[in-house]
């Protein structure tokens, strides 16, 4: 084969679309949460989530995003305060067990960097939650993110919680997720 044959053959694979590919969670993700209680930091986890994303770095715009959380896994340290996070007053995950936050398009932001616009569906409440992330590419991509909550525009602590003084409004969920590529057999766009 020439050289010129590979060169054109190249070139011409460098002119088609990319196409964005479609990605599951893997081992070594976490999905977090930090507030300010009495002036304090707190921390907690939803060990319990699952991600879906359909992504081209070339294309951000036509990317999609789906994470769905398990609010019963939520954990924020020792079993009593799990049981009040878990219940009426905060997250509800007997009424409410499972939060879902779903994304668009991607604006990129810099390099390696974007923010998603998407909406967050948390206690039967949906508002829009702005999620700025870094992109890492390779045979396991990884997304690195924040996002900020404002917990009683979804109710949680709301009612004798409501004092922000007492429990800051404002929720810093950070997300570190691991990805895979899905098997073209298997796929499943989010």
């Amino acid at each position: 084969m020439s050289r010129q044959l590979v060169a054109a053959g190249l070139l011409l694979l460098a002119a088609l679309p990319a196409a964005a590919i479609d990605y599951v969670q893997t081992s070594g993700s976490t999905l977090g949460f930090s507030g300010i209680w009495q002036g304090e930091r707190f921390e907690g986890r939803f060990p319990g989530f699952a991600t879906r994303l359909a992504f081209d770095p070339a294309k951000p715009s036509a990317a999609r995003l789906d994470v769905e959380i398990r609010i019963a896994a939520a954990t924020a340290g020792t079993p009593e305060e799990d049981l009040e996070l878990r219940g009426k007053a905060f997250l509800d995950a007997a009424r409410h067990p499972a939060a879902r936050y779903v994304a668009r398009g991607f604006r990129a932001t810099g390099p390696g960097r974007y923010t998603a616009v998407g909406t967050l569906s948390l206690r039967g409440v949906t508002r829009p939650v702005t999620f700025n992330f870094h992109w890492t590419p390779g045979a396991k991509p990884l997304l690195v993110g924040t996002a900020t909550v404002r917990r009683l525009q979804f109710g949680v602590g709301a009612g004798e919680w409501a004092d922000v003084g007492v429990l800051g409004n404002d929720i810093a969920v950070h997300a570190r997720v691991v990805l895979t590529p899905v098997a073209a057999s298997a796929k499943k766009r989010p």
